[in-house]
């Protein structure tokens, strides 16, 4: 399970993560966290899903909200090194997107933006567009990516 490698991975390297999440209300948080001694690694995670609790918990800033809206990398990127400046966490993954249902035209229903932050090194972010398979659908994907962000990172 990517969980397991997850946290493995991070106690090889002394690592501790943190997550920001908005769309997916804590899962990829849970998805850690379900595995036994994962407290050894797992710092905190921030559910953030109102822009006032972007801006209140991890210090987005209120232009970018303004200029970009939530679902932008920009406010990712924000959530990310939020997480990391507001933590114990060498490590951080941010979400924030639209699960559905609805949309609209300029942000659709799948989009969802990831932000990725490591003390010492550039915040990485980046939007993908999951479709209309259903809120569920969309939520459980963006978990699974976000997971596999934080791998990729640690490997």
């Amino acid at each position: 399970m990517i969980a397991n490698d997850i946290l493995d991975l991070a106690r090889k390297l002394k690592l501790r993560i943190a997550t920001a999440e908005s769309c997916t209300g804590g899962m990829v948080a849970v998805a850690l966290t379900d595995i036994p001694g994962s407290s050894d690694v797992m710092d905190r995670g921030f559910v953030t899903y109102s822009n006032a609790a972007k801006v209140e918990m991890l210090g987005v800033s209120t232009d970018t909200l303004i200029a970009h809206g939530a679902v932008s990398e920009q406010v990712a990127g924000e959530m990310a090194e939020g997480a990391l400046s507001r933590s114990g966490a060498d490590l951080s993954v941010a979400i924030t997107g639209i699960a559905g249902p609805g949309g609209s035209e300029h942000k659709p229903e799948g989009r969802v933006c990831f932000g990725l932050a490591r003390k010492g090194l550039k915040t990485f972010t980046e939007t993908k567009e999951f479709g209309a398979p259903g809120r569920s659908e969309v939520r459980r994907i963006s978990r699974d990516h976000a997971l596999e962000l934080l791998h990729r990172s640690l490997s």
